[in-house]
């Protein structure tokens, strides 16, 4: 395979029906990319600002997403003035996901399916029928 090296250069790509496995991007501005009908399987993104991504059709299986928000106290880019702009789920299918050591403070979970869903161990449906019970007496 042919290898194209562009370093200190300011250039926009129009990249077509194209193979660029094995491809690496180290300290680039790629703002405001549109990538459409791509594989992207095996890709690690570190270090990123992804501030107002969208993926949307996206096919995740076996994605493992960590250490994402601000960067924190001890970090040389932390600024504890900052705040982490909210997230947003819509109609995504998280059935047997892990989300582990999260700060979920503040999330609001609507019309979704609760199946087999567990907080610390214990069903979120059993939760909400003690709570429901609570509240009617």
């Amino acid at each position: 395979m042919e290898r194209l090296e562009l370093v200190n250069t300011n250039r926009q790509l129009d990249v077509r029906n194209t193979n660029l496995t094995g491809s690496r991007f180290e300290c680039a501005c790629l703002e405001n990319m549109h990538l459409q009908d791509i594989s992207l399987a095996g890709t690690k993104i570190k270090d990123a600002n992804l501030s107002d991504l969208e993926i949307d059709g996206a096919q995740l299986g076996g994605a493992y997403i960590h250490n994402i928000g601000m960067p924190p106290e001890g970090h040389p880019m932390y600024d504890p003035t900052v705040k982490q702009r909210p997230l947003r789920f819509e109609n995504c299918n998280l059935e047997n996901s892990q989300i582990l050591d999260c700060n979920l403070s503040g999330i609001d979970i609507h019309d979704c399916k609760l199946d087999s869903m567990r907080i610390n161990g214990i069903l979120v449906v059993d939760l909400l029928k003690v709570y429901e019970k609570t509240i009617s007496n």
